[in-house]
């Protein structure tokens, strides 16, 4: 996998945010296509796993998509109370206790998805996949890591 590609995915995507509304959704169908090609260009699937694959994994976007909602949601109550400088012990361990909610229905639902893709198409190109999403999230949260503040 490309990783200038996955990075210039998380570029757009940052860039996204200082963006009005209309082009913010540009980009994020911009993202989602060059995402969609990464990973066509490196699973190799063939035209019957293609069929079986290609339904799968919007599925698996559009869960993914709920949870990118939740983490957003949870960042941004988070910089709420930095800026504010409001940060209580009660809202740390609440942020703390949805991170790792966050995590734990992202781990489940690539223990579902891997069952489904498995079924769908070889184990080797579902666990390709599943090695896929997992470094592109490894980049945006390293992007994350840099920008969000520690606790104050």
């Amino acid at each position: 996998m490309s990783f200038l590609v996955a990075l210039a995915v998380v570029t757009l995507a940052q860039a996204a945010q200082d963006q009005p509304a209309d082009n913010m959704n540009i980009l994020r169908d911009k993202i989602k296509a060059d995402k969609k090609l990464l990973i066509a260009e490196n699973l190799g699937l063939t035209e019957a796993e293609s069929r079986a694959f290609w339904p799968i994994y919007d599925e698996y976007q559009k869960e993914l998509a709920g949870l990118n909602q939740r983490l957003g949601k949870m960042i941004q109550s988070y910089a709420n109370e930095y800026n504010a400088n409001t940060m209580t012990d009660d809202k740390a361990k609440s942020l703390m206790t949805e991170a790792l909610s966050i995590e734990e229905a992202e781990t489940a639902l690539k223990k579902k998805y891997m069952e489904k893709l498995s079924g769908a198409i070889q184990a080797m190109k579902a666990a390709r996949y599943l090695q896929m999403e997992s470094k592109i999230r490894a980049l945006i949260r390293f992007d994350m890591a840099a920008n969000i503040p520690l606790v104050q």
